[in-house]
């Protein structure tokens, strides 16, 4: 009655649980990374800390601030770009192996059989 117990389990509640937690973690992810909030600010300038001079500042003062804001906005593109590149690839293989680890659960309580007659027989059946 146990073993009835424990298979009914993992066929279906235990496998819906799997799957739940599996979407957590890439949840997770998503939220860590951050994506959608990347794109939203990918030209805006990164660290900026002092690159204004006001109304009140010369030419050439104007021209080194818009330059300075020029170079930040730049370099944050090129980091955002690179965090979203890497961002994606990590969600997207996350994923791939979510669905292979749904698709091995099933398989998991059959392995010690078949690692009986692989061990037995040398051979599987």
């Amino acid at each position: 009655m146990f073993i009835v117990g424990l298979l009914t389990w993992w066929y279906s509640a235990g496998w819906k649980s799997f799957g739940k937690m599996l979407l957590q973690k890439l949840t997770i992810s998503e939220d860590f990374f951050s994506i959608d909030i990347l794109l939203g600010s990918l030209f805006a300038p990164f660290k900026q800390i002092s690159a204004e001079y006001g109304s009140g500042g010369t030419l050439q003062m104007k021209i080194q601030a818009w330059f300075d804001k020029l170079f930040s906005r730049f370099i944050g593109s090129i980091i955002r770009t690179l965090l979203i590149l890497v961002g994606t690839t990590w969600i997207i293989i996350q994923a791939v192996v979510d669905v292979i680890l749904l698709l091995i659960w099933p398989l998991i309580p059959v392995l010690p059989i078949i690692g009986l007659f692989v061990a037995i027989g040398g051979y599987l059946p």
